[in-house]
C-alpha cells in the first residue's frame, strides 16, 4: 500500500515479563464510577456510566515523562484500573463480558480541570480537557491468564510520596462486567482496545517536577515524571 505520507506507528502496550506488545486501537474511559470521586465532582447519584475517548498516541508508558500541557494551570491526576479487550462483540451480555478481556493494567486519566471545567460551563465537549497529548499514562499488561480477574485490591496514587488517592476495586459503581457490557450497546468493542474504569476520590494538582507513583494490588505499579 502507498501512502502519500509516512504511516504512523501503532500505539501499543508492553506485556509485563514478556517482549511482546497489545496492539492499541481505541481507549474509552468510563466517567464517575467511584461514588467518593462522584461526590468530590458535585454528584451522589447512580446513573448509567457514561464514556468518553482518549487517541491511542496519548499513551505514556511507565517510567516516562508526562509534559505539563499548554493552555492549563490546574492539571489533575486520576488513577485507573484499565481493561484490554483481547475479542471483540457487541451488546455484550454481563455474564458474558469477562470472556472478552485479554488482561489488565493500571493508567492515569490526566485531565486538565480548568479545560474541563470550562467546557461544562459552556455545554461544549471535553476532548481538550481528556484526549489531550500524553494524557494516558499506563503501566504493562498483566495478561489473565496469570492473575485472573482482579475484583477487589487496593488501588492508590502518590505525588512526590505524599498519598493522595487510597480506594479498593470493589468500591467502583459498575464493575468491570458492567463496564464492558454498558460500552458494547454503544460501540462494538474490538480487540485492542482499551477501557479506563473510572478513578477513586482523591484527584489533584499536579506541577512540573513532580514525581506520580501509583499501583494496583496484583497487577502492578507505575511512575510518571510531570516535566
Amino acid at each position: 500500500m502507498n501512502f502519500v505520507i509516512p504511516a504512523h506507528p501503532v500505539a501499543s502496550v508492553e506485556i509485563s515479563g514478556t517482549d511482546e506488545r497489545f496492539p492499541v486501537r481505541r481507549i474509552y474511559c468510563i466517567g464517575r464510577n467511584y461514588l467518593a470521586h462522584r461526590v468530590e465532582m458535585g454528584n451522589d447519584d447512580r446513573k448509567p456510566p457514561f464514556f468518553f475517548q482518549k487517541p491511542a498516541d496519548a499513551l505514556v508508558a511507565s517510567g516516562g515523562e508526562f509534559p505539563y500541557p499548554p493552555q492549563s494551570d490546574n492539571v489533575h491526576h486520576e488513577i485507573e484500573l484499565v481493561i484490554a479487550i483481547g475479542k471483540g462483540g457487541k451488546d455484550i451480555a454481563v455474564e458474558d463480558a469477562l470472556d472478552h478481556v485479554y488482561g489488565y493494567a493500571l493508567g492515569i486519566d490526566m485531565t486538565r480541570r480548568d479545560q474541563q471545567s470550562k467546557a461544562k460551563a459552556d455545554g461544549k465537549p471535553w476532548e481538550a480537557a481528556k484526549g489531550f497529548d500524553h494524557s494516558a499514562p499506563i503501566a504493562p499488561i498483566r495478561p489473565v491468564s496469570e492473575i485472573g480477574h482482579p475484583d477487589a485490591g487496593r488501588i492508590w496514587l502518590a505525588v512526590n510520596g505524599e498519598i493522595r488517592q487510597d480506594s479498593d476495586l470493589n468500591l467502583q459503581i459498575w464493575n468491570v462486567q458492567e463496564g464492558i457490557s454498558h460500552l458494547s450497546k454503544l460501540f462494538e468493542v474490538m480487540p485492542g482496545d482499551l477501557i479506563y474504569t473510572g478513578t477513586p476520590d482523591g484527584v489533584g494538582p499536579i506541577v512540573a517536577g513532580d514525581v506520580m507513583t501509583g499501583g494496583i494490588d496484583g497487577i502492578g505499579e507505575i511512575e510518571i515524571t510531570v516535566v
